[in-house]
């Protein structure tokens, strides 16, 4: 076991590198998990919405890392194998990077190098 942010493993359960899950069930599921954790005396914050502020962080941290990496195995070691999941990576950081001023940088970073998001639907 390695010590590190209390925000880290429900991070790494719903934003997982290689499954996506809906947005209800990961604000579900981040509210349970908070809710056990300060019953349990874990040192979770008090107000949830901090909390899940810190799991998206934590989840855009990650996300970056296996980036990172992904691109490193591409080009070091001339596999470009997990390419194919880097669109799912840069989707979440950009929609988790639009919701929070800290991160406007990087969302403006996400669309100068991969272009705009492209909103689709009915307008009327």
């Amino acid at each position: 076991a390695l010590y590190g942010p209390v925000s880290y493993d429900i991070a790494s359960l719903l934003r997982d590198a290689f499954v996506s899950w809906g947005e209800s069930f990961v604000l579900d599921t981040t509210i349970r998990y908070w809710e056990k954790a300060r019953r349990a005396g874990i040192p979770v914050p008090e107000d949830f919405g901090v909390f899940y502020r810190d799991v998206e962080f934590m989840g855009v941290q990650r996300h970056l890392k296996v980036l990172g990496i992904f691109a490193r195995i591409n080009y070091r070691d001339g596999k470009p194998k997990y390419l194919a999941d880097t669109p799912r990576f840069i989707d979440y950081v950009r929609k988790t990077s639009q919701r929070y001023s800290e991160l406007s940088p990087l969302m403006h970073l996400i669309e100068r190098l991969e272009g705009p998001t492209i909103k689709v639907g009915y307008t009327f």
